[in-house]
């Protein structure tokens, strides 16, 4: 098997600064692109007049191969006759995290997205925890793309999160279905947000008229399971702690199980 990519222009243009952060929370693919392998083997490297042609071998039979092509300006950031590993980088440049996350799997490509950001951080000489970044991104990672829908309703294509679609996959096999098969998949912050499971949640985010629109002609109930619709409509928020020792209450407790006892919101 024969397959080629081509890279993009991997030197020039290197976006620095917050706008580079902005980049890197909105999945946008980079314009300093570099390709990485998507197989494991030996590496082989031609020139020709337009650039590099880069070629892996594997050693398993039949061997399997794959070719990639690097613009001559390019720095290389490997060797021929180098084995290289899937993930490995060809040119120096940035990595698009989507393709990461394709290749070698999310750890790795939330694990690239904190690295960048903290580099942009750490040379204006910044210092942020990796766990604000990680808040993040388990909110951008915790949706799946629909592959096959089984006997459910969903569509393929629809991004769901992975909580309501192992919700609908349960009910499917408790009943003798078929369940839906979904890929995992990484979003930008904002459309991440707009495909929350909560419509009160997301229309206080962006595109308020046509997420409300939506959730009207669907019928859309919010179950006010997150923190965001519970302070929009003055809810006490679902949060537990340890080791925060005793908390007086601020309000009375038959004020609480009032509250707490509150019908999801339906439209």
């Amino acid at each position: 098997m024969r397959t080629r990519y081509v890279a993009g222009a991997v030197m020039q243009d290197v976006t620095h600064g917050l706008p580079r952060v902005e980049e890197l929370f909105e999945m946008r693919t980079p314009k300093a692109l570099s390709p990485i392998a998507e197989l494991s083997g030996k590496l082989k490297i031609e020139t020709n007049d337009d650039g590099y042609v880069l070629k892996i071998t594997t050693h398993r039979k039949p061997a399997e191969e794959r070719e990639y092509f690097v613009p001559l300006a390019a720095n290389l950031t490997v060797e021929d006759g180098q084995e290289v590993t899937i993930g490995t980088q060809f040119a120096q440049g940035y990595l698009d995290p989507k393709e990461v996350l394709k290749i070698s799997g999310l750890i790795d490509s939330q694990r690239y997205v904190i690295t960048e950001a903290q580099k942009v951080y750490e040379s204006q000489g910044i210092a942020i925890n990796d766990k604000h970044f990680e808040v993040i991104l388990r909110k951008m990672s915790d949706k799946v793309v629909v592959e096959t829908v089984g006997d459910t309703t969903l569509i393929p294509g629809d991004f769901i999160t992975k909580t309501r679609f192992e919700e609908i996959n349960g009910e499917v096999l408790s009943q003798g279905g078929e369940p839906a098969t979904a890929r995992q998949t990484i979003l930008g912050v904002t459309k991440s947000s707009l495909f929350s499971d909560s419509w009160l949640s997301a229309a206080s985010f962006q595109e308020t008229t046509k997420v409300l629109t939506e959730a009207s002609l669907e019928g859309a109930e919010d179950k006010l399971i997150g923190l965001k619709e519970n302070v929009i409509i003055g809810r006490l928020i679902p949060v537990e702690g340890e080791g925060i020792g005793v908390i007086e209450p601020v309000v009375n407790r038959e004020d609480i199980q009032t509250v707490e006892e509150t019908p999801p919101i339906s439209v």
